[in-house]
């Protein structure tokens, strides 16, 4: 007998050996004796079935108003979906294995309709691990007790004779590794381990009404968000005054003729509105309250009102919390984010692909299409020179790390969030979204970020032009960036994280 022949009876023979133990296993469970699992696995498997508890879990979850839960909620039903998918359309059609006979499961504990299906891998098993798994990346806590009730849900699927303990097996690790696999793709937003300080909160009139408020509005944002956002004003906070924007209007005027006659400027419109809005409140001392109006409200949501009726309670009830800003040289406030070279052009590449490619994929694509057709600028920083087609710097630290920053969980941090690409040698591009897509791109040599309280680089060549809060700002020979900590007073509720 040769070698491999020797190879694939010793496989076989163990193979064979897993599959009686698995039999035996199943026999065992099967012929158990216990009420406990005549009154609760029945229920349970039929719960699960087409992923019914999953998905009302996840709704649970989502209307928690924790961030964390929400996003937990929205990765695992993602990683269910695509975990779904896999199992049922590849994995199931790699090994044929019938189900196991029921004859040994007592009656009262037997599935209502028995699978005719595949055994090998169990499904419910694999949507079980994939939501339990997917959802602890994001929430921990809401992770461990989902863990535990995706094994009762495997135990189910044994004691009720859908499965071999082995079918259970494999569909966790289907659902475990999709989920894995998936955190590297699309990393999960978790607290930076940096110590901050508590929140500042600052004294505040309580405005039941909304006396003192001015609030500037583009009834047109957010594609008719404004107008909705303007009757809710009206009806929750009565005496503040409304000023609504034309497309004649110069917005920044509008902004700073309210803020000389408000006690509190109040803002409603997309993030470059904001971001005026902020410059001009930190300007004239004013503290700042923001109406999530436009498309994306990124920062609406940083600082923690994501809703109309979040704003409207942080003014009745005085709340307000001091956050930091961004200057640029002596006179520029940023907000959000600065960048120099093509990162505006790298973002509008992304978010066009995005409609056709998961954003993964559209990142890595769009990274490529920059390194290939925009020419990177030279800046000199820390006594390195650096060529660089892509750079961001952002006020606070961003998650995840990358060049696919989501959000904020803090803008009260103290720190500027640097993050630059080397242009490096030929086809460092190819070499940068491979990284990416393998989730190793903070380990690239090519791959530099820094979170410090101030950052100065200058320009090798010709002045280079800084955009910033979505608008193209002056060029600069030499620019430094220092945070203003905790600058500008913002209404939210104290009790959002």
């Amino acid at each position: 007998m040769t070698s491999n022949q020797t190879r694939w009876t010793t496989l076989r023979q163990i193979t064979q050996g897993l599959g009686h133990l698995d039999a035996e296993i199943f026999d065992s469970i099967a012929r158990s004796p216990s009420p406990g699992l005549d009154a609760t696995m029945p229920t349970l498997t039929r719960a699960a079935d087409h992923s019914k508890l999953w998905m009302a879990i996840a709704a649970g979850m989502a209307m928690s108003g924790k961030p964390a839960a929400q996003r937990g909620a929205a990765r695992g039903l993602a990683t269910l979906a695509v975990t779904s998918l896999v199992t049922n359309q590849v994995a199931k059609r790699f090994r044929n294995r019938a189900r196991p006979a029921v004859g040994s499961v007592p009656f009262e504990r037997r599935s209502r309709r028995q699978p005719t299906s595949n055994s090998l891998p169990s499904g419910h098993s694999a949507s079980a691990a994939a939501f339990a798994v997917g959802a602890g990346l994001e929430h921990a806590p809401t992770g461990l007790v989902l863990g535990g009730l995706a094994g009762l849900v495997g135990l189910s699927r044994v004691a009720t004779g859908a499965h071999y303990p082995g079918d259970v097996l494999a569909g966790f690790a289907i659902g475990s590794s999709i989920a894995v696999l998936g955190a590297r793709l699309v990393p999960p937003i978790h607290q930076h381990s940096i110590a901050v300080a508590e929140a500042t909160t600052v004294p505040t009139t309580a405005r039941p009404t909304g006396a003192g408020v001015v609030v500037v509005v583009n009834p047109e944002s957010g594609d008719g968000t404004g107008r909705r956002v303007i009757d809710e004003i009206r009806r929750e906070l009565p005496d503040a005054e409304i000023v609504e924007t034309s497309p004649d209007d110069s917005v920044e005027q509008l902004l700073r003729d309210a803020a000389s006659r408000a006690e509190v400027l109040a803002v409603g419109g997309g993030d470059g509105t904001v971001a005026t809005a902020a410059r001009i409140a930190f300007e004239q001392e004013r503290p700042l309250a923001v109406f999530p109006a436009g498309t994306y409200n990124h920062f609406a949501r940083d600082v923690g009102v994501p809703t109309v009726a979040d704003t409207v309670a942080a003014i009745r009830d005085g709340d307000v919390t001091r956050i930091d800003l961004v200057r640029l040289g002596d006179n520029t406030i940023i907000l959000n984010t600065a960048s120099i070279g093509a990162y505006p052009h790298f973002v509008r590449t992304r978010t066009r692909l995005q409609h056709k490619l998961a954003r993964p994929f559209a990142t890595a694509m769009a990274l490529v299409a920059t390194f290939r057709s925009d020419e990177p600028v030279r800046i000199e920083t820390n006594g390195k020179v650096i060529e660089t087609s892509l750079f961001l710097l952002g006020n606070s630290i961003y998650l995840p790390a990358g060049f696919a920053p989501s959000r904020r969980l803090r803008i009260d941090d103290g720190l500027l969030d640097v993050r630059i690409l080397d242009h490096g040698p030929r086809f460092a591009g190819l070499r940068l979204a491979g990284a990416l897509l393998a989730g190793r791109l903070e380990r690239s040599p090519l791959y530099h970020e820094l979170h410090v309280p101030e950052f100065t680089f200058r320009a090798v060549d010709e002045p280079i032009v800084v955009a910033h809060d979505g608008e193209v700002g002056d060029s600069y020979q030499e620019a430094t960036f220092r945070v203003l900590y905790r600058a500008l007073p913002v209404f939210r509720p104290h009790t959002k994280s």
